[in-house]
């Protein structure tokens, strides 16, 4: 299994990357997590007939903004588009005219699966709960070819995430903020709380993204809450734009 980090920003893209957005590519499925401006380099990497399922953790237009160009890929297999309870009536909205073009546009066939009423449709067990954060957002636990993958974005520290990461082979968390900064009225991890679930939920190995653009300026800021997060949970690494590793 691979995992290619395509936009590892929080907020605004810089030098240091695009906004968020991941693909696991299984050996049958395609899943991509969120669809910030790494959405554009999808293409790169998905060349084949695959399933394609994307999985929206919730709708501040970092994590959204990719799917305006939905119109520039040909997927003749079609997407599935998986969220949150009312993902359809939002999505009907902003992925439509007058600010893009609508899903009934595309050149290929979409779907909407609303979680968790309607986790059935997938082929392969997701469960999603609700994490900490200034609107709803979901926290995935995909289990996959014998493997297991937790993503817990935007969110303060909660036993939903831990919950979500228990065991899990890689536990993919953000990290807005610097270690020992938080702000209760806008909720996010730093390297320490990220790493701190990870020791409790004992998973094998913690990927750090969804760095604030405003406070993580530079790779070496990134290098630094690395070690951070090793101080506390020994296998973290800060992910980068366009790196890959295996599971």
């Amino acid at each position: 299994m691979k995992i290619v980090f395509l936009g590892t920003n929080g907020w605004y893209d810089t030098s240091t990357g695009n906004t968020i957005c991941i693909l696991i590519d299984t050996s049958e499925y395609h899943i991509i997590l969120d669809a910030g401006n790494g959405f554009h380099k999808i293409d790169r990497y998905i060349n084949d007939e695959k399933p394609i399922y994307l999985f929206l953790s919730h709708f501040h237009l970092e994590h959204i903004i990719g799917l305006h160009i939905l119109n520039k890929f040909n997927f003749t297999q079609g997407v599935k588009i998986c969220g949150q309870k009312g993902t359809k009536d939002i999505l009907n909205i902003i992925i439509n005219q007058p600010y893009t073009m609508p899903l009934s546009g595309l050149s290929y066939s979409t779907e909407i699966i609303e979680l968790p009423e309607e986790r059935e449709k997938l082929p392969f067990y997701v469960d999603s709960k609700p994490l900490l954060h200034s609107s709803l957002t979901l926290g995935f636990r995909i289990e996959i070819d014998g493997k297991v993958i937790a993503y817990c974005p935007d969110t303060g520290y909660c036993e939903n995430a831990v919950e979500l990461a228990r065991h899990a082979d890689l536990l993919i968390a953000e990290c807005a903020y610097k270690s020992g900064q938080s702000i209760a009225k806008w909720l996010h991890l730093n390297p320490d709380d990220a790493a701190r679930i990870a020791v409790e939920a004992r998973a094998k190995r913690l990927a750090l993204t969804h760095f604030d653009a405003s406070i993580y300026r530079t790779v070496e800021e990134r290098k630094e809450a690395e070690k951070q997060g090793q101080k506390v949970f020994e296998n973290t690494f800060a992910a980068m734009d366009d790196i890959q590793i295996e599971i």
